[in-house]
């Protein structure tokens, strides 16, 4: 369905099929430039070699000299604890008198592969398969990056005096957590400073259908570790009187969901607020989930996925089966990853989970909690004039009408942003869909989403230069 928009875009004073055309005819070059980013494999954590992600904030700048930028900085800040930040692309275009000026974000670090052998195509070697491209990074952002490089492109080809002020901030560590990312703001806010932010580091509702994010959960994380013995001990000679320390770990994690699979830790919020709904079908294929397994947690799937808080256990400390032995095992350490519905604060949340762990009877065992990390979540101001906008430039490239969606997982850097520039109009966008498989193996991107993601992104710099905001 398509309204008559469609029909009435010059009435914005944007030419939408020099522009649509411009990107068809550049299409295969902008695929080869992403194909070169993905084959680096630039991971942000201590464990990988972290040249590679010089090599990536250096192939990124030489990109953005090709997007009109007049200058060009790499540029790091330290992390609270005094280690220095990993690269950042920060280039500037100046915005002519009386234009707006718009920060175009994304990030040119990826996850790490995990098992390659579960990969169907190299890793770090972009490979087409039908309508699809597969590689680390290929979705989860280098392809943000190159809709910003292909949608200024774009406009100075195609728009007469286009004067919108345009600054690239390619991150180098949101993988890793953006560790410096606030002190990187501080450090530079005045070269950062713009009327609205365009964070590329989300997804659409489906292929084929485009979105804007408008709501992300926040995050918390901990480290718990429970203690029954001060050694360990043959299971033999002392197993009966003394549980050992998985056996009370399991038994504190069955306390976290209650029958219903929804998470049971008293004083989270909680939201049945989505207007829009995956059938159950659609979710199962989707997400791969087992035939035989029963969804979890109440209310609308949506719901669940971006407005109600959701616990997982993502770590143990525990011996393998290939090292097990017949041995009581003194302590366990776990870590629980908790996603937090919008507007909870991230802080009293580690509190009442806190309270929730200590307060389950382990027989006096010893319980440590370690709150590891939290961030906060993001609601957008659905008022703001660059929705409206974003929203016509979305049904512009696609066709089709946008949904405003949730989405469960969390851009906690994104609050930063709203505190350190209170007065820009932040819009989430992105390229993924809901089989781009992002952290996964065989992640891959949908191609013709891509080139409508930098449609998208062009009818809307090209609007605001016609327009303002």
């Amino acid at each position: 369905m398509t309204s008559d928009s469609t029909q009435q875009s010059a009435a914005h004073g944007v030419d939408v099929t020099a522009l649509k055309g411009h990107i068809q005819s550049n299409f295969e070059k902008i695929l080869a430039e992403l194909t070169e980013l993905v084959a680096i494999p630039s991971i942000a954590w201590d464990s990988f070699d972290p040249a590679n992600l010089e090599k990536s904030a250096q192939a990124v700048a030489e990109l953005a000299k090709t997007a009109g930028m007049q200058s060009i900085e790499i540029l790091r800040e330290p992390t609270d604890s005094g280690a220095m930040g990993a690269p950042a692309l920060v280039a500037h275009r100046p915005a002519a008198e009386g234009k707006p000026t718009v920060l175009l974000y994304a990030h040119h670090d990826v996850q790490p592969p995990g098992d390659e052998a579960d990969w169907n195509t190299p890793v770090f070697e972009a490979t087409r398969v039908g309508d699809r491209l597969f590689g680390r990074g290929a979705a989860d952002d280098k392809a943000g990056i190159m809709v910003h490089i292909a949608a200024m492109r774009a406009v100075l080809d195609s728009v007469e005096d286009f004067g919108v002020g345009v600054t690239y901030f390619f991150e180098g560590e949101e993988e890793a957590g953006s560790p410096s990312f606030r002190n990187f703001l501080e450090a530079h806010q005045d070269k950062l400073a713009a009327d609205v932010i365009i964070v590329a580091d989300s997804g659409n509702w489906a292929v084929g259908t485009p979105a804007l994010t408008t709501s992300l959960r926040g995050m918390c994380a901990a480290e718990i570790t429970v203690r029954s013995l001060k050694h360990a001990v043959h299971s033999g000679m002392f197993g009966g009187p003394i549980l050992d320390a998985p056996i009370l770990a399991a038994k504190l994690i069955s306390t976290f969901h209650d029958e219903n699979g929804d998470v049971a830790i008293q004083g989270l919020l909680s939201h049945d607020s989505a207007d829009v709904d995956f059938t159950e079908e659609q979710f199962r294929v989707d997400s791969g989930v087992s035939d035989s397994f029963a969804l979890a947690g109440t209310g609308k799937i949506t719901d669940r996925l971006w407005n109600k808080p959701a616990l997982s256990v993502i770590g143990m400390d525990v011996p393998s089966v290939s090292h097990s032995s017949n041995t009581l095992i003194p302590q366990m350490r776990f870590k629980v990853s908790m996603r937090l519905a919008p507007g909870q604060d991230p802080a009293k949340a580690l509190e009442a989970f806190e309270a929730h762990v200590k307060s389950v009877d382990l027989r006096g065992a010893e319980v440590e909690f370690k709150p590891i990390e939290a961030g906060s979540s993001y609601q957008a101001n659905l008022d703001a004039p660059a929705n409206a906008t974003a929203a016509w430039a979305l049904e512009q490239a696609w066709g089709v009408v946008p949904v405003n969606m949730g989405l469960g997982g969390s851009i906690p850097f994104i609050s930063d942003l709203s505190e350190i520039f209170p007065q820009a109009q932040i819009l989430v966008t992105g390229v993924e869909d809901p089989d781009s498989r992002a952290h996964s193996a065989n992640e891959s991107l949908h191609l013709g989403d891509f080139q409508h993601a930098i449609e998208a992104e062009a009818l809307l710099l090209a609007r605001i230069n016609a327009e303002g905001l």
